[in-house]
Formats: C-alpha cells, structure tokens, sequence
C-alpha cells in the first residue's frame, strides 16, 4: 500500500513539472530577472516538415533550433485564421495582432475569437515595436532580412502603414527610424528613379553616417558603429544559389551585426529574417525550402554560440506562419507511406545543386538547353513533354514555381496550395539561467510582450512617447496646423503659434523649429488618415 502511494505521488509530482514547464504564461512578471539582449529570428513561413526534410537532407542531423525547441504559436491574425507576413510580424513586433497588409499599425476589425475590439477612432493607429522601445531605452539595434529589407517582415519591426506594398513610405522610415545596423537588400526601391517621392535614400544612408557595405568583403572589413548593407538589387539569392564574394550569409550577417551591436554597454536588440523559406513554399519549390531552412539554422547557432557565452541574451526563433502545406509522402504514397525508403524521398533532392530560381540563369535565351540544365543541375533526366514546354512558357523570376513542383513529384513532396497555412509553428526559445523562458502554446502577440517583458521595456509608455494624434494635441495648446503639399510626394505637416513655425518631413525623425533643424527619438507618421508625431514634437510648441 505504501510503495502504492509513493507511485502515486510520484506520478502527481512528474505532472507537476510538466505542467510548469510547459503552461508558463508569457507576459507574466519575471520572478528572476531580465536580459540585455534579446535576438529573434523569424523562418518566414517555414512548416514543420520543411524542418523535417532539411534534417533527412543533412542525412539526419539535428539542427540548432532542436535543442530550444519548447511550444508553439498561434499564428492568426486579427480577423482572419490564417495571416498574412505583415499582420504576423507586427504582432511579433508591437504585441497587436493586425489585418492583412498593414505594417506597425493596429486594424480596423478584431473579431477573431478572445479578441478586443478595435476602439473608435484607433483604427489603423501606429503602435511602437519593440525595436524602438529597444532604441528609447538605450540598447542598440538590427535589422536583417534576406529579401528586400522594406518587406512585410523586417518592415513590420522599423515602419508604420496600412499597407505593405508602400516601400516609399515603409523604406523611409527604416532609413530615419535610428537603427544601428541594416544589412539585407533591396537598392532599387532606395533609387530616386523608382521611389514616387524622387529621394535618393541609398545617397542619405550614407550622410547619415552609416558604413555603407554592398559585398561580403566590405561587410567583414567594416569597423564602424554604423553599418547599412545592401546586397542585391531586389531580394539575395538563395542560399544554394548564392555568390559568396557577393552576398554575405546568413549566419555571416547574424555574426557581423552581434559583433558590432554588443560593443553598447546597454545591450541590444536584434531582428534576424531568413525571408526566402516563404518564397519556396510559395513556389512549392523543396531545394529552395531546404537551402534557406539551413541557412537560417546556421545563423541560429551563431546566436546561440553567443548567448551561451555571454549569459545575458535571450534567443527566439519562430515562423510567422505555415506555408504550401507541404508534407513529406503525398497522394502518389497513399498506399505504400509506410514502405518507402528514406532515400526515394531524400535522393532526388540531393542531386539538386541549384534551386529552380538558381536554373532561370542557366537557361539560354531560347531555351533550347532544358534538359541539359536540368539534368546537371537538377538531376531530373526524364522529362516530359509538357515538362519542357512549361519551363519554355515561364516568365522571368517565375522559374521555381514551374520546376518546383517537378521535383516534389519525384520525391513524393506533398503541397496542398500556394499559400499561406493556419496550422501553430513550433517556438524555439533560449533564456539564460536567471530569466523565465517562454513555452507553451502562445499567441503570436506575447513574443512581443515576453520580448519586451524581459528588456524590461513598458511598451504602452513607448507608445504614449511616440505616437501622439498631431492636430488635437497642437490645436490645445492654440496651435494651428496645415500641411505644406508644395512637393505633393514629399507633404510636411506645418504648426505655427505666435511667432513659432514647426515644420515636420512625414516618414522622419526630423523637426525644424524657426529654422533650425532637430532631430527626434521618434517619426512623424501619416497612416493615410490622420497625422501622429512623437510627444517630443509636441513639447517643441509651448
């Protein structure tokens, strides 16, 4: 009877633990402490058997992310079950799940299940991100992406607008929002030959005094506090596709940019995108997937190499959301699952050496070496008929969503669409011994409270610092307000009182108060709707 009630007590005191290590509740207070840093990574759109694959594909080997693997997250948005990146980021950002588009701002309708509605007269408000509670707060600050760095996800963390596409707006921001270190992509939406506004933004990153880097060489060579990479044009290539003279890794961007973000003695913040995963599942393209699902891993264990030595940083890595369905087996293994071997599944993605945007470039201008290309290249010796004249038939930069699907047939790599999923992504959390680790299933919106928990950061103060309605506050205190539209492209909001003019760009940190130019903490931002400048603005008008 008694070893009957030990085993009983022992069974009570297993669940227990359990319990308190997975149902933690993010965003409670920290009972023992918080972190200098924090680093999160996101793998956008990366599903769990993309993981799957990319550890068969390494012939079994773990990847870094495995050992914090420790929950999942709930991936919807504000009313939609499945999310788009810019909704999704900004509830990693700010704490505030969004609508579809909008970047930093909150939507006009929340009614998913548990949600609060949306406030009259709050609808597509900017709210602070914890990238800039971070700057307020002293710490220094990233940003890298693999795509352009004014996309959805990056974005999300740096700009507010209710609309993704806006790279004007959204770039703007970014390059007058303060960040210590910006390494990713994107040239072309900086050039006054693309932007609507005319301004050269690649010309004023460098007289705001960043270290302006455009290959590996002049990244690694860089000494400087400042740093503003530009790799490519558009987005970075693949990982598999990439030139490493050209476009610095990952993992080699992750490093760099701990290398310089350490040296401030208040710590930093970090925002680490492997943007490209999306794009494969997009594609339903596997080498694509599995290429940057590597990549990404790898700049996951520079930052843990780092946070495990320096004892004072905590590590985040988590998808934004699912995409392509993909599953390893598909219809074709319905009734053999369980009899395939490993290697009918994983051998024709080994013989692939580029992804099938990598072959777009190997291609002739007729196309007349399809199976040439795709046979050293991809390995796929047997194509069809109706193979070869959809790779002659696609367009420019559209070469992976045609040969993708070709190699998933012959590996049996299952997709069941082309867009995003509303299945929970895994988390995967690193916490030094005296701070609470995040687990459990969470929403999306509590990585930004944990993050902010743990910096010791009051996101709602940072917000009542940066984002005050422009008109109501400046009316009260008998200013009058209009906006100067001389260069329609480029509208600054104008506040004179007595014998006091106030000047502020939109999209900048910058205010000229008689003249003379000052810089802010904060941006003025214009949602489309209603002007919102930093209180520092505010305080200009007396």
């Amino acid at each position: 009877m008694l070893q009957s009630k030990k085993g009983i007590l022992s069974v009570l005191l297993c669940f227990t633990v359990l319990c308190s290590m997975f149902l933690t509740i993010p965003g409670t207070a920290l009972a023992s402490g918080t972190a200098k840093n924090v680093i999160i990574l996101i793998p956008d759109g990366m599903s769990i058997d993309g993981t799957t694959l990319a550890r068969w594909y390494q012939g079994g080997q773990s990847l870094a992310m495995d050992e914090i693997a420790c929950g999942l997250v709930r991936t919807y948005s504000s009313d939609a079950p499945i999310a788009d990146s810019a909704p999704a980021a900004t509830a990693f950002a700010t704490g505030y799940k969004s609508h579809t588009g909008y970047i930093g701002v909150l939507p006009v309708v929340a009614n998913m299940p548990g949600l609060t509605p949306i406030a009259p007269g709050n609808e597509k408000k900017p709210v602070a991100t914890i990238l800039e509670g971070a700057k307020l707060a002293g710490k220094a600050t990233g940003l890298i992406a693999t795509s352009e760095i004014m996309h959805a996800t990056p974005a999300g963390f740096s700009s507010h607008f209710p609309d993704r596409k806006n790279y004007d707006a959204l770039s703007e921001q970014q390059v007058y929002n303060g960040i210590d270190v910006v390494l990713g992509a994107g040239t072309k939406f900086f050039s006054p030959e693309i932007r609507i506004d005319k301004e050269d933004l690649n010309a004023e990153v460098k007289k705001l005094g960043y270290d302006y880097v455009t290959n590996t060489a002049q990244l690694s060579a860089s000494t400087s506090d400042k740093i503003w990479g530009m790799f490519s044009e558009t987005s970075l290539a693949y990982d598999m596709d990439r030139d490493p003279a050209k476009e610095p890794s990952l993992a080699e961007m992750t490093a760099k940019a701990i290398e310089v973000l350490s040296k401030d003695k208040d710590g930093f913040f970090l925002m680490v995108e492997g943007s490209k995963v999306d794009w494969a599942a997009h594609a339903n393209d596997p080498i694509g997937l599995i290429s940057d699902i590597i990549a990404f891993d790898k700049a996951v264990q520079v930052t843990l190499d780092f946070a495990k030595e320096n004892k004072d940083t905590v590590v985040i890595a988590v998808s934004d959301h699912g995409n392509g369905g993909i599953s390893m087996g598909d219809a074709g293994t319905t009734g053999t699952y369980d009899k395939e071997s490993l290697a009918n599944f994983i051998e024709p993605l080994k013989k692939a050496t580029l992804t099938g945007e990598g072959i777009e470039y190997k291609l002739n201008a007729d196309k007349s070496n399809i199976a040439e290309v795709m046979a050293t290249y991809f390995g796929i010796t047997d194509l069809t008929a109706e193979e070869i004249e959809a790779i002659k038939n696609t367009k420019a930069a559209s070469m992976n969503y045609t040969v993708g699907p070709m190699i998933s047939k012959r590996a049996n790599i299952g997709w069941t669409t082309g867009g995003h999923t509303g299945e929970e992504v895994v988390l995967y959390a690193y916490a030094p011994a005296n701070v609470k680790q995040l687990k459990g299933v969470v929403e999306n919106s509590d990585i930004a409270k944990y993050m902010a928990e743990v910096l010791g950061i009051n996101l709602d103060e940072v917000n009542k610092k940066l984002f005050v309605n422009a008109r109501p506050a400046y009316e009260a205190k008998g200013a009058s307000v209009v906006w100067d539209n001389t260069d329609v492209n480029n509208p600054v909001v104008v506040v004179t009182k007595g014998s006091d003019t106030l000047r502020l760009p939109v999209y900048k940190n910058i205010a000229v108060l008689n003249g003379k130019e000052i810089k802010m903490n904060g941006l003025t931002v214009y949602n489309g709707v209603t002007t919102y400048v930093p209180q520092e603005a505010i305080n200009l008008i007396q």
